[in-house]
């Protein structure tokens, strides 16, 4: 009998060692499974990290080339670049059941047990020895690395309530209460920002690593435990909370360093995958490729910042949120104008501020202000950006003989005219503020032309926030929304902004 072949549902029917020795069991390591699985994968041409993006070339091949060394491994890298996950995803290669002695605290192999309890229950039973069956997805364990962890959580310490209840002396090692590592025999143990582990209790994982043993105060006891180890760490954790011992370092076979997704393309791909939309939100606010774009470039123009900590990193986390955070703005304009539909526009870009915020840390930290400033400029520089994969450059366009796009518009706020663009404009007020501006709807029918009314209105919008990045037209944050003007002629002659309500003026005829 082919025990490798054998379907799960036969698997489980078998419950003593006996009838595990007739079937052909024959033990492996927790390597050797990872490895025969994944050769398995690679020749079926299966993706063995599905919803990894962007690693496809540089860390998932080190990833593979580290299981089929039969390496432990260590990802390193900033925050928010998936390390976790893909240890998370390493599950996967494990079989879907193994045998274990019922009962073992140890995950104990039939064939190979390695706890007193396992031995000694072997001994009495022999081939009636009752075994289980455990699922891959128990044979995960993860620890993030906190100041409090101690050498008796991970490895181990003598339990005197338990040598009081089994009436044992201390020498005796049933009396041993095992902590985490112990437990993950035959599983992936991860533990997570490694450097923040304390050096003392990183020299506790010199053994295990090396020689696949523990030891645990004075006891002369030997487990050979079989663990696939995964570590995670930051880079700037070397420097700043803590580090790698070096003797440790040195044990872990294989370190593979993780990176930010290298296009738009890939960091929208991870976005829409990950971020939440909720059903309702999904029938009531309409988006479009440029807005998640934009949502990208901010991400890009962070992680190039000079007032952004680069060793601190910008999380793929931010644009999860920010994405959230926009359709939520939509969402809310939609519901206080009782609409039941709306489209997403610039101004929404705005509403996800705090989660640009709470994701980018500054060089500098300054007054309460400070990252708003920063996170508002990154959505800016994301405009100015974008704009040029949309429209003409406004500083060629000026010298162009053809004729500047451009021109009707600059005049109109030359003219001394203000335009109040509010967050949270219903679709009709919306829509008459932009349709006012002359030439506004010229340049986008112009570059533009096959678009539907609610796409028209948002690059009508987008082309009015890209010429005011590019310093053709002026523009002035308020706590309700954006005000755009002249650049120069309304340092001396503001003018009257659109949108200002006159008492006696009538709410249709206000433009």
């Amino acid at each position: 009998m082919n025990y490798r072949s054998l379907k799960p549902s036969r698997l489980l029917t078998i419950n003593t060692l006996g009838e595990l020795k007739a079937a052909g069991y024959e033990p492996r390591s927790i390597k050797q499974e990872l490895r025969d699985n994944l050769i398995e994968r690679i020749k079926e041409k299966e993706v063995v990290f599905p919803g990894i993006w962007g690693y496809e070339e540089t860390v998932i091949p080190d990833v593979e080339r580290a299981i089929l060394s039969m390496h432990h491994i260590n990802l390193l890298g900033l925050r928010g670049q998936a390390k976790t996950r893909i240890a998370r995803l390493m599950v996967n290669l494990l079989d879907e059941y193994i045998p274990v002695v019922a009962g073992s605290e140890l995950n104990d192999d039939p064939l190979h047990p390695l706890s007193r309890y396992a031995h000694d229950l072997i001994a009495e039973k022999g081939d009636a020895t009752p075994i289980s069956w455990l699922h891959r997805s128990d044979r995960y364990t993860e620890k993030l690395a906190t100041p409090d962890v101690s050498v008796a959580d991970l490895i181990g310490d003598v339990d005197p309530i338990k040598a009081a209840t089994l009436k044992l002396p201390y020498s005796d090692e049933r009396t041993i209460h095992f902590g985490l590592i112990p437990r993950s025999h035959r599983c992936i143990f991860v533990i997570n920002e490694l450097p923040d582990l304390q050096a003392r209790i990183q020299v506790s994982l010199f053994n295990i690593l090396q020689e696949g043993d523990i030891q645990i105060r004075g006891f002369k006891l030997r487990l050979p435990l079989d663990i696939q180890f995964v570590f995670t760490a930051n880079p700037e954790d070397y420097t700043n909370r803590g580090s790698i011992v070096t003797p440790l370092k040195d044990r872990i076979d294989s370190q593979i360093v993780t990176h930010y997704p290298k296009s738009i393309s890939i960091g929208k791909k991870i976005t829409m995958q990950e971020a939440i939309v909720k059903t309702e939100q999904k029938g009531m606010v309409k988006t479009n490729d440029l807005v998640a774009d934009l949502i990208e470039q901010v991400a890009m123009e962070a992680r190039e910042s000079e007032y952004v900590d680069a060793k601190s990193g910008v999380s793929a986390r931010m644009t999860i949120s920010a994405y959230e955070n926009l359709l939520s703005a939509a969402e809310r304009r939609s519901l206080l104008n009782g609409e039941k539909e709306t489209y997403v526009r610039i101004a929404d870009l705005y509403g996800a501020v705090p989660a640009i915020c709470g994701k980018v840390e500054l060089v500098y930290e300054g007054e309460v202000e400070g990252p708003v400033i920063v996170a508002q400029n990154l959505i800016g520089k994301a405009i100015r950006n974008q704009f040029l994969n949309y429209f003409p450059n406004p500083e060629k366009a000026k010298k162009d003989k053809r004729g500047n796009p451009y021109k009707k518009i600059t005049d109109w706020f030359g003219d001394g005219n203000t335009m109040d663009m509010l967050n949270d404009l219903t679709n009709r007020d919306y829509e008459a503020r932009l349709r006012t501006i002359d030439g506004l709807d010229d340049v986008v029918d112009q570059y533009h032309s096959r678009l539907s009314k609610a796409e028209k209105l948002f690059m009508m919008e987008f082309a009015l926030h890209g010429l005011a990045e590019h310093s053709m037209v002026g523009k002035t944050p308020m706590d309700t929304g954006q005000q755009f003007k002249d650049l120069l002629g309304s340092m001396f002659n503001p003018g009257k902004a659109f949108g200002d309500e006159d008492e006696e003026e009538d709410e249709d005829d206000k433009y």
